[in-house]
């Protein structure tokens, strides 16, 4: 089937593809066969999307359609009425796989929708299919022994981040208008900025996390956080808004960036940064300073102990919970037989995976000041929150580069400390598109506030996207096979 101006239907935002529905000028039936066909054009070299529910979408498809045919009273219809989605695998999506990439639970599906993605449906999303993510949630690079190795949609031989990496690389290679993914460790954000999408981790409790797996317990409920994932900034504060617990107070419409005070950070050393990524934080904060923002040095320190800081409050928080029983499904895998096994095609587990849970039986076994670099912790983010108060934002590199082939990751194991330390200061970040480096990759730039003060994160994203020119769709320099997609 052809569709008119079907290549606009395919970069448009949710909140504009909702609008033409309600208005009579798009059939959601139309809507959703041509986010399908593209998803089986893009995915056999992508493998993101790992089981879908075409025929499922395409029924609730078909009755959105009978109910926008029978309201010629012109009755409110829900706000996301008959627009497409994806959904990360490891949130709940009743029917649908819910393995969370651990081979132990290849069998299981979801009895029912997560308590977010059952918000969305009932704003009338229709869910596409649910997309790839790493084992247990915990690496960069999204490959599991369920479903295979997910690819970047810029180059097949780089990683699209992790663990929303799945959702990531179909939301930048133009398939579906929006995703839900998590967030523990910059999971949600550095997926998204090395594919060049928008993503928001909410302020920490925000959200539930009601349907994820693994489940978190104690103040690891708030590190979690579930959040939008989209290809147009404008799609991250009613999503937002959809998920949130509570009512969201304030709007970014009401925010003036002559208000906002800009702490450009290009790098807390605590990680080596590229000169690509600290060009484009040095862009971020010239274009908010044209728009009138102030920009100033950020005089709190501690963000170069970021590491020890998210270390020793997720390993308060944690208890007894370790990444090998999440490979296990509640059962502890002997680490040192399952890395013996891990060449060989039949074995559960990847390399990456093992690798994480030794390292983390290492450090478990060995006594480390966690009571003080916890109240270190908490420490800095009272000073942050002091110093940012209601109208400051750091600008701070998502990654210390941009995608890495496949592998890589293994060699620079802690550059994720770009993003973790925002995780158990609950504070809320978007990740914003930031053009591109020398060789044509993404790169990415976060924006972060104090707790609840996701509306003006997402109102200076708002205006990035403007000035850097937000999100393009994927144009792959190779192509490639990888794992066909599982069917429900």
């Amino acid at each position: 089937m052809s569709f008119a101006g079907s290549d606009e239907l395919l970069s448009a935002s949710a909140q504009k593809l909702a609008s033409l529905i309600r208005e009579g000028k798009l059939s959601p039936v139309d809507l959703v066969d041509l986010y399908i066909t593209r998803i089986e054009a893009e995915n056999p070299a992508l493998n993101a999307v790992v089981a879908d529910r075409f025929e499922h979408a395409r029924r609730e498809a078909r009755g959105a359609a009978d109910k926008l045919a029978r309201n010629r009273a012109g009755e409110p219809l829900p706000p996301l009425f008959g627009v497409p989605c994806t959904v990360k695998e490891g949130i709940a999506v009743l029917g649908m796989p819910h393995t969370a990439g651990v081979f132990a639970r290849k069998h299981l599906r979801a009895e029912q929708d997560a308590r977010v993605v059952r918000r969305v449906r009932e704003a009338g999303a229709v869910v596409l299919g649910v997309t790839n993510m790493p084992e247990g949630g915990l690496w960069l690079e999204t490959d599991n022994r369920v479903y295979g190795r997910t690819n970047n949609p810029w180059d097949l031989a780089r990683i699209p981040g992790g663990s929303s990496g799945g959702e990531a690389a179909i939301l930048a290679a133009g398939a579906s208008p929006f995703g839900i993914g998590s967030d523990i460790a910059g999971s949600i954000r550095i997926p998204a900025a090395m594919c060049g999408v928008f993503g928001h981790k909410p302020t920490g409790g925000l959200v539930s996390n009601q349907g994820y797996w693994p489940d978190v317990p104690g103040a690891l409920d708030t590190f979690l956080c579930t959040g939008p994932m989209t290809r147009r900034a404008e799609d991250l504060w009613p999503l937002l808004g959809l998920m949130a617990e509570r009512t969201l107070e304030e709007q970014p419409d009401t925010i003036d960036l002559r208000d906002v005070t800009v702490y450009p950070l290009e790098t807390t050393g605590a990680a080596r940064i590229r000169p690509s990524k600290r060009q484009a934080v040095r862009r971020a904060a010239a274009a908010l300073e044209a728009r009138g923002a102030r920009i100033a040095e950020l005089r709190t320190r501690g963000l170069e102990k970021a590491l020890f800081i998210w270390t020793a409050m997720m390993e308060e928080e944690a208890g007894a919970l370790t990444y090998g029983e999440v490979l296990g499904n509640g059962r502890p895998i002997r680490i040192a037989r399952e890395l013996l096994r891990a060449p060989f095609p039949s074995a559960p587990h990847t390399v990456q995976a093992l690798l994480v849970a030794g390292i983390e039986a290492l450090l478990k076994s060995v006594p480390a000041p966690i009571a003080t670099w916890s109240t270190a912790g908490k420490r800095l983010r009272e000073e942050l929150e002091a110093e940012l108060g209601p109208r400051g934002v750091i600008l701070h590199p998502t990654y210390t580069r941009s995608a890495p082939r496949h592998w890589e990751p293994l060699l620079t194991p802690l550059d994720f400390v770009c993003t973790a330390v925002f995780n158990v200061l609950a504070f809320p970040v978007t990740q914003v598109p930031a053009g591109f480096d020398e060789i044509g990759l993404p790169l990415g730039v976060q924006v972060a506030g104090r707790r609840n003060a996701d509306a003006l994160t997402i109102a200076v994203a708002r205006a990035l996207e403007e000035d850097l020119g937000g999100w393009t769709k994927a144009r792959r320099k190779t192509r490639g096979q990888s794992r066909a997609t599982i069917a429900p």
